[in-house]
């Protein structure tokens, strides 16, 4: 072994050890190099996909300046394309990236403006959803949008209707007080607020749990697999398993319009709300209610069962906005 080891040391050389070294430093340096470059791309490439642009909306002007985090709104004028029907009535928007932690109220109070300016401008569909690095469009003003229902309304009959000044909801948006709109076109009316059911829908504070004791959810809203058969099938509603005769309310004011029984939903009660919201609830043991009375939030309705096709004591509990379904648990704490 010793004469293999002299033998080795013998043929190579210093000169062959210093280019090989020589050799290994350039390849190394290619790579770091390639490696780099790379992690550039990479980066330039995150920063492209993390872009925001094209918050297209009728009459109203967008910025491309990009506000980080809400203390960057401190002292700054903005970059920001204006429009101006008048000097007092400037509109503006900025793009706000969110934070982990960020609240519509927070971020509204930074930007002296209200949460229904947020959520109207952004069509914020449920206040608990907003996360983190999605953008929203911060106005330099309150208000909200207002889609024209019908041709031939005006700044001065929709302020009107929000109790806001006309002559400002017209210099808002570069039209004169009586400029006839046509149906399905876009303003901003300034200083106006949100209807209270827009508002209880898009915070999840519009109804109240129907069971009221302890119940777990045996049945999210949606697809799933049948308890029946196993097959992937639709589920209209949320099951709420609890102990039978357990005591079900209704879950918003308004009119029983249905009392019976089905195959399907057993024992079951349908309810007419304001707002074209309807409420199912089915398998009931016992029904308390009738067709044509008026219900509140306190009234009992029925007593949880396991009629028609169930596996056992439970409330299917459905919801419909314009007759379609919707899912419950977006619309109640």
């Amino acid at each position: 072994m010793k004469k293999v080891l002299r033998t080795l040391k013998h043929k190579v050389s210093g000169k062959q050890i210093k280019s090989a070294v020589q050799c290994f430093s350039v390849t190394f340096g290619v790579c770091a190099l390639v490696l780099t470059g790379t992690l550039v791309f990479a980066n330039h490439s995150k920063n492209v996909e993390n872009g925001q642009g094209g918050f297209e909306s009728p009459t109203i002007p967008v910025t491309e300046e990009v506000l980080d985090s809400i203390s960057d709104n401190s002292g700054s004028t903005g970059s920001a394309e204006t429009v101006a029907y008048d000097d007092s009535y400037n509109l503006s928007y900025f793009s706000y990236r969110i934070r982990s932690g960020d609240m519509i109220g927070k971020i509204a109070e930074a930007f002296d403006i209200t949460s229904d300016t947020i959520i109207s401008v952004n069509n914020v569909k449920n206040s608990r959803t907003i996360r983190p690095n999605e953008y929203l469009k911060i106005p330099t003003m309150p208000g909200i949008l207002y889609t024209v229902k019908k041709d031939g309304e005006t700044a001065e009959t929709i302020a009107e209707k929000y109790k806001v000044e006309a002559a400002k909801c017209a210099g808002v948006n570069k039209i004169a007080i009586t400029t006839s709109l046509a149906a399905g076109q876009t303003i901003f009316v300034p200083d106006a607020e949100l209807d209270w059911v827009t508002r209880q829908e898009i915070n999840g504070d519009l109804f109240r749990k129907p069971i009221r004791a302890r119940w777990y959810r045996s049945s999210r809203f949606g697809w799933r697999p049948s308890p029946f058969t196993g097959v992937r099938s639709y589920h209209s509603g949320i099951d709420m398993a609890c102990p039978m005769g357990t005591n079900i309310y209704a879950a918003l004011p308004g009119k029983v319009t249905a009392t019976g029984y089905n195959a399907t939903y057993g024992n079951y009660v349908i309810i007419a709300h304001h707002s074209g919201y309807k409420t199912l609830y089915g398998h009931m043991s016992a029904i308390l209610c009738h067709s044509g009375q008026y219900v509140t939030q306190d009234s009992r309705i029925g007593k949880v069962g396991s009629t028609g096709m169930s596996t056992g004591p439970h409330l299917h509990f459905t919801v419909f906005k314009n007759n379609k379904q919707v899912n419950p648990e977006n619309l109640w704490n």
